[in-house]
């Protein structure tokens, strides 16, 4: 299926949450001096508009960036992440959204490299925009990631951060991300992966991070942030989760201080609130 486009979620509480863990990772990373890359399966197009196009029809940035865009007490990782979207916005309003790409390329080092997937050949083109002047850097491919990242696994520094983000129109993509992380840690098992879901009631997403614990990694985390009750009718997202397999070992302690605050700025009823779980060596 192509007709999924991120543009009608920039910015919201999900993106919230995914890019935030993220930019924690790749600055761990970051703390050693030595290379790593950064692996992305869905790419997207790599930056939005917000006030414009897909993005302003339901304008969910309103519910997510935007509840902290002003705010001065933001906990350090909040901050971080908010000051990765400050760079994109350097007027002071908010107009553009960075996606994932785009936050990783803000906080890696210039040395270290990108390797992005993205299908959808409009988003393609939009990412071939945005990364396609730095060859050196960042290498982009119009493919399915589940599959191409088999070829690059493991990356040459033996470091690096492995996101999957389907968009899970297809229900089989819940097996495709059990599948790709089977075949990831077996090439490269001492990887950092980071797997972004969406919290529905569906049968496919309540057995997910079942599954994912189950995996032969050496730790995990799993971190969900649900801004309001599951509807009685069944249907919609009521949040997002991010689970990580050989995760930062600083990474829980720095959720334990965020998902709180999170649940309080994004919450939208009494019923937000916030799982998160270790496992393994962690």
């Amino acid at each position: 299926m192509l007709s999924y486009r991120h543009a009608f979620h920039a910015g919201n509480h999900a993106d919230v949450l995914k890019h935030l863990i993220e930019i924690a990772v790749l600055d761990y990373l970051g703390q050693k001096d030595k290379p790593y890359w950064y692996i992305d399966t869905h790419a997207g197009a790599g930056g939005y508009a917000l006030q414009e196009g897909y993005a302003a029809k339901n304008a969910e940035y309103l519910s997510g960036i935007a509840r902290l865009w002003d705010r001065s007490d933001l906990p350090p990782a909040v901050a971080a992440y908010v000051d990765v979207v400050r760079e994109m916005n350097p007027d002071g309003e908010l107009r553009y959204y960075p996606g994932s790409p785009w936050c990783a390329a803000a906080v890696m080092p210039p040395s270290d490299k990108l390797r992005l997937f993205e299908l959808h050949p409009t988003d393609f083109q939009l990412l071939e925009q945005n990364f396609g002047g730095h060859p050196r850097r960042t290498q982009l491919q119009q493919a399915n990631g589940f599959e191409g990242i088999k070829a690059i696994l493991p990356p040459p520094p033996r470091r690096g951060l492995v996101l999957i983000d389907p968009p899970y129109e297809d229900k089989r993509d819940y097996q495709h991300v059990v599948t790709a992380l089977k075949e990831g840690l077996k090439r490269f098992a001492t990887g950092i992966y980071a797997v972004w879901y969406p919290c529905l009631q569906r049968a496919e997403m309540k057995e997910l991070p079942k599954e994912l614990k189950k995996l032969p990694a050496k730790s995990w985390l799993r971190a969900e942030l649900h801004v309001q009750a599951p509807s009685a009718d069944g249907f919609g997202m009521y949040g997002s989760g991010m689970f990580l397999l050989n995760p930062p070992w600083t990474l829980p302690a720095m959720l334990k201080e965020v998902l709180p605050y999170l649940v309080e700025q994004l919450g939208q009823d009494a019923k937000a609130s916030f799982i998160l779980e270790t496992g393994g060596d962690l």
